[in-house]
């Protein structure tokens, strides 16, 4: 089947496509093909102008309503609305390599502050929608020239981190960029099941420092961040049957002892592993 974004991309040279009310819409005969939940393989951001929806990511619902913002990233489970309402809104979606040609890193793109869904001020909201609207005009043709979509893709990723970080009044200082890494480098090291004190050496931090500033950032020890976020992978696993037994599920994420992993995941969950399963055969 291919991924969708790179099939139906609008930009002969970027893997980035737009969509609005009245443009940049798959046939139905393509969403029917790719589905309404999956497990997102690109950037996603949908503005809402006006009107109001709703989705869910890894699980979790999200309401949004005029001037909100919701971002998916690479590997969350996404599910779209069954049903349209009718609003105002714009959806845009791009890959890494598209990420990789902008000028500048945003840090909102590692969430550290756990808050995916984020509320534009009325002056932001403006100027984030003209922005949407400039990328509809240079992607309505296949043959933009891509420095164009890039200037203005970084103009609204820009526009995006000020908004997610404007209740924070250090964004940039240095226990934020600590706890980046730290998210950084447990995704990159995920199955391996560090001791937080080789991350913290890692780091360049003492063990205590870690604690409080991850603490901080997401209401977690730096061992339960490690052990949710591996049970959340567990669970996208097995949402889109990506493994074929539990035992096989607790190996692939690094588990020496599957009765462990079982055990831990209805900790976390408050549900065993069977449950959950029988609960996504029954939908």
């Amino acid at each position: 089947m291919g991924s969708f974004l790179h099939r139906f991309k609008q930009n002969d040279k970027l893997t980035i496509r737009i969509a609005s009310p009245d443009f940049g819409h798959p046939s139905a005969d393509v969403i029917n093909e790719y589905g309404l939940t999956h497990r997102a393989a690109f950037y996603c951001f949908f503005f809402m102008v006006e009107g109001s929806t709703s989705y869910q990511v890894d699980l979790r619902p999200f309401e949004i309503v005029n001037n909100d913002l919701l971002f998916v990233l690479p590997h969350q489970m996404f599910e779209a609305p069954a049903t349209k309402h009718d609003s105002d809104y714009f959806k845009i979606v791009f890959d890494d390599d598209c990420l990789s040609l902008l000028p500048k890193q945003y840090p909102f793109l590692i969430d550290p502050l756990n808050n995916q869904k984020i509320r534009f001020a009325a002056s932001a909201a403006a100027r984030s929608r003209s922005i949407f609207e400039l990328l509809v005009g240079l992607l309505s043709t296949m043959d933009t020239d891509p420095e164009l979509i890039l200037a203005h893709l970084n103009s609204l990723l820009t526009e995006i981190n000020t908004a997610y970080f404007a209740s924070d009044k250090n964004p940039a200082d240095s226990k934020l960029s600590k706890y980046i890494a730290f998210k950084v480098f447990v995704e990159k090291n995920l199955t391996e099941h560090l001791v937080v004190s080789d991350i913290a050496e890692e780091l360049g931090i003492n063990t205590n420092g870690l604690y409080q500033i991850v603490k901080h950032y997401s209401g977690a020890s730096p061992k339960e961040f490690i052990i949710n976020r591996l049970i959340l992978e567990a669970r996208r696993r097995l949402h889109y049957r990506e493994t074929s037994s539990i035992k096989e599920l607790a190996f692939d994420l690094g588990f020496n002892d599957p009765e462990y992993f079982s055990r831990l995941f209805k900790k976390v969950t408050g549900k065993p592993v069977s449950t959950f399963l029988q609960d996504l055969s029954g939908n």
